[in-house]
């Protein structure tokens, strides 16, 4: 088990942009830049008793930063904060005091704003085999967010094949707060669509959204929808073909709870991704906007080529009273911890 830190000889706002590998016994193998935190490589063998890489992404840093990925930028691999999903009309409250944060396009705030967690190059805290801890400290204003906000992310891999994410945060003034990351998986050794992955998530209620895919407050039943997963089922199954899922499900779970949000598995690479979370909610999003012309090895993404599974706090909560709370004040501690685990279906 190890920890390599590689330099990629890049700088940003005078930051040095670093790659971090952990490997465990097995060769399971997940390099993360200290940029966005994102996730570039998790590297697990198969049943065929190959390498594969189950995440998208570039080969070099390069591509994170370029013209091209910017233009139709899809998050690949990267934290989101400070307030993942969107809310509406990019305004909240507290205290009697309104915020307004900076809108994307419809109006709303979309996963922190222009410039969120995912575009910060993050302080490599430690790193003790094989893990690795970076922080953000995030200025009160940034995107008009109150306070400062210092937030700490926390990756482990494990000899038993988990990949576990730890945040926690803290702030010197009321401010709201929802981290996830969004991390795009393809369990298929041959890319291509995700529609014939069998997905299952243990939601009875998933979150009405309007137009623009903001939450309004209402659950509603999974029952007798495209939305049920209880019992596992393709993901093509019963999906729309032209607007596949970007939906919020609501965990049976009780709050704070680490437990099963989804679990994910492919025929032919034999591989099973279960997702695990103290989050109340998990977004299922399978890439309807995703376009990206050189990824790895030269491939093309294209939309229903991977699936996301957010782990996070109800999006819009901070404007929706009834909602968990997303409202973190001095003196307390922000924690969730998302875990990662491959096996063998």
């Amino acid at each position: 088990m190890e920890t390599k830190l590689i330099k990629t000889g890049k700088f940003i706002d005078g930051k040095e942009i670093l790659g971090i590998e952990l490997t465990n016994t097995h060769g399971t193998y997940v390099k993360i830049y200290n940029y966005g935190a994102i996730i570039n490589k998790f590297i697990v063998t198969n049943k065929l008793g190959e390498k594969q890489d189950i995440v998208l992404g570039f080969d070099d840093f390069e591509g994170y930063i370029s013209d091209d990925y910017l233009e139709g930028y899809p998050y690949l691999g990267a934290v989101i904060g400070r307030y993942a999903n969107r809310i509406k009309g990019g305004k909240f409250s507290i205290d009697g005091k309104t915020y307004q944060l900076t809108q994307a396009k419809g109006g709303d705030c979309l996963h922190g704003g222009d410039t969120g967690f995912d575009k910060r190059v993050w302080e490599v805290l430690s790193t003790i085999d094989p893990s690795l801890t970076l922080q953000y400290v995030s200025p009160a204003g940034e995107e008009h967010f109150p306070g400062n906000l210092t937030i700490q992310l926390t990756f482990k891999l494990t000899d038993d094949n988990e990949l576990i994410l730890d945040f926690k945060a803290s702030t010197d003034e009321a401010t709201a707060i929802n981290l996830t990351h969004h991390s795009y998986f393809n369990l298929s050794p041959d890319l291509g669509s995700i529609g014939n992955h069998f997905h299952r998530m243990p939601a009875s209620h998933y979150l009405e959204q309007d137009d623009n895919y903001v939450v309004t407050g209402n659950l509603i039943p999974v029952e007798g929808t495209i939305h049920d997963f209880l019992g596992g089922k393709r993901i093509a199954k019963d999906w729309d073909p032209e607007e596949g899922y970007d939906q919020t499900y609501v965990l049976d779970k009780e709050y704070g709870e680490l437990t099963l949000a989804s679990e994910t598995s492919e025929e032919k690479s034999g591989l099973k991704l279960s997702v695990y979370t103290t989050e109340p909610v998990a977004h299922l999003y399978t890439s309807k906007y995703l376009s990206v012309k050189h990824g790895k090895g030269g491939a093309a993404y294209h939309p229903y080529e991977a699936f996301c599974v957010e782990t996070q706090h109800h999006p819009n909560g901070i404007n929706i009273p009834s909602f968990p709370s997303t409202v973190l004040r001095p003196g307390e501690t922000y924690k969730q911890t998302t875990i990662y685990k491959i096996e063998h279906s």
